[in-house]
């Protein structure tokens, strides 16, 4: 990766419980049924032995990926934000476009986007716009319908 992957305590405390349940849980009972079906004589129409196996598979790649962004993970805490004048990394801005539309948006880490709940990645195009915006300015970002201009009219951080 040749950027770090930015991410809250929160959202890597979320990557962590993910790779703990499928090691520690899921996988190992996937292993024990695989292990019955195999016993059981034909594996090729055995339909619990593919399935384990297919299942299996997918597990230890998202193992992997898992283990991949844990490890390249620089977590940043965004309570201990030293200038909070500014759109950083975990803060929670109020936009409006050019129609008064208010939008709240929370900066957050690629891995824990949720665009529903307002979380957008740290390197969305609308996210890269607003970076190191101050209340007041004014910011055009290029998105796949078109440029928009969107005013910061708030800008907040969580306390610790």
């Amino acid at each position: 990766m040749d950027r770090p992957n930015y991410i809250t305590p929160a959202g890597y405390a979320a990557l962590r419980a993910e790779y703990e349940q499928l090691f520690a849980t899921e996988r190992p009972a996937l292993v024990e049924t695989i292990s019955w079906a195999a016993g059981n004589g034909d594996r090729s129409e055995n339909g619990d032995y593919i399935y384990g196996r297919k299942r299996l598979r997918e597990i230890d790649r998202r193992l992997g990926w898992l283990a991949k962004r844990m490890k390249a993970a620089k977590v940043v805490d965004p309570a201990r934000q030293e200038d909070r004048s500014r759109a950083l990394f975990g803060a929670t801005i109020t936009i409006a476009d050019e129609d008064e539309h208010e939008r709240v948006l929370t900066l957050v880490g690629d891995d824990e986007t949720d665009a529903g709940a307002g979380r957008i990645g740290w390197n969305a195009p609308l996210a890269r716009a607003l970076r190191g915006a101050a209340v007041g300015d004014v910011r055009r970002v290029e998105l796949p319908a078109g440029a928009r201009e969107y005013e910061v009219i708030a800008l907040s951080y969580p306390t610790e």
